[in-house]
């Protein structure tokens, strides 16, 4: 867990209270890449603790929801969080993905707080999971409202992202869902490529070969032309070091 810690660039907090939380998401944020790039090098994604710890910190590599906040939750535990994983559906277009969608945690400092390092644009540090009233976070203006049968809401700008479950789960529940999410061509992260990472003025994002910096409200967008282009904003943008660019959606060769 120290190698986790020099990985984010955080200490290890003296206590496991909500101010050392914050600062421990917050940096998650920015050095661990939210990224998809397993489905298109035709890696499998493992649901272990040892293989989330393995990606992220031995590879340097990023995830996707299940690994990224799959992984800091083993490392908040070590820290001595009580860490709850939590089930949700996201929404899209209007209506609700399928079950264990997503994976978003709930940690008790005593203070329930919703943490989520696996949602991309969201939320910079921690929501207090108590609330139902708008509280206010670099990436927005954030709510949690009350949903059907004891589920939550979460709003982002009045937005709904996702409906969250509140029983508790373990990893083993959302295999079923992450090999959906692998392998199916409805699923949203077959159909794209995205690797993304909050910086200290915005975002840095790769779609595919074109590189997306946004700082507030400006943007800057940059067509990659050849591969050892791709391998380089990999590199030198997100710290993942590939031998070959992930095959882009609709061009992968088969036989």
């Amino acid at each position: 867990m120290d190698e986790y810690l020099a990985r984010i660039g955080a200490a290890r907090p003296p206590r496991p209270d909500a101010g050392a939380l914050g600062e421990l998401h917050l940096r998650h944020l920015r050095t661990v890449p939210f990224e998809n790039l397993s489905i298109h090098l035709g890696e499998p994604v493992t649901l272990s603790e040892q293989a989330l710890i393995d990606k992220i910190v031995d590879r340097r590599r990023g995830g996707f929801c299940y690994e990224l906040n799959g992984a800091f939750a083993v490392l908040l535990r070590s820290l001595g969080y009580r860490v709850t994983m939590l089930a949700a559906r996201v929404f899209s277009g209007g209506s609700l993905g399928p079950p264990f969608d997503h994976m978003a945690l709930r940690v008790d400092t005593p203070e329930p707080w919703l943490v989520d390092v696996g949602f991309g644009r969201f939320v910079n540090r921690p929501l207090r999971l108590d609330l139902r009233t708008d509280q206010a976070d670099q990436g927005g203006v954030f709510r949690l409202v009350e949903a059907e049968e004891g589920d939550i809401d979460v709003l982002q700008d009045g937005v709904p992202q996702y409906r969250l479950e509140r029983r508790p789960r373990v990893l083993a529940d959302y295999e079923a869902t992450c090999w959906w999410q692998q392998t199916s061509p409805k699923s949203h992260f077959t159909r794209s490529l995205v690797c993304s990472l909050l910086t200290e003025d915005g975002r840095l994002t790769l779609n595919d070969r074109q590189l997306v910096r946004t700082v507030g409200d400006e943007r800057e967008e940059i067509t990659l032309t050849t591969d050892a282009e791709v391998l380089a904003a990999y590199r030198d943008h997100f710290g993942i070091r590939l031998d070959t660019p992930p095959t882009r959606p609709g061009e992968r060769v088969t036989g």
